[in-house]
């Protein structure tokens, strides 16, 4: 269950939870159920992710020390090398904050120690 986005920044705010905007939190669930990934592949497998704003999502996700990325290998003849994405502890950490906020906020179950 997803917070809107207004009560979510309320609650983040109080508890000093990282925020994430809904394309983050959606790359961040597309990283840590698949793995390492690419930009257009994140697009296919998302209904929310567009080709024109991923690779600035994922930029700004880099900044903020929640993805990491390098370059594929690739041989001789076979094209560009592409850029490999993949979550960190502090994005999986962010992203597991937010779920636990939204099942709080939500059911208002009280969680200690998350």
């Amino acid at each position: 269950m997803i917070l809107d986005d207004q009560s979510y920044k309320v609650y983040a705010w109080s508890m000093n939870i990282p925020k994430l905007s809904a394309k983050e939190a959606e790359v961040l669930r597309l990283l840590i159920a698949n793995g390492e990934m690419y930009g257009l592949e994140m697009v296919q497998r998302s209904t929310m992710l567009k080709r024109g704003t991923v690779y600035v999502t994922l930029s700004r996700m880099s900044d903020k020390g929640y993805v990491e990325s390098r370059l594929e290998d690739v041989s001789l003849g076979d094209g560009p090398a592409r850029r490999l994405y993949q979550v960190t502890g502090l994005g999986v950490r962010a992203f597991r904050a937010m779920e636990q906020a939204a099942r709080v906020f939500a059911g208002g179950e009280i969680v200690w120690g998350y």
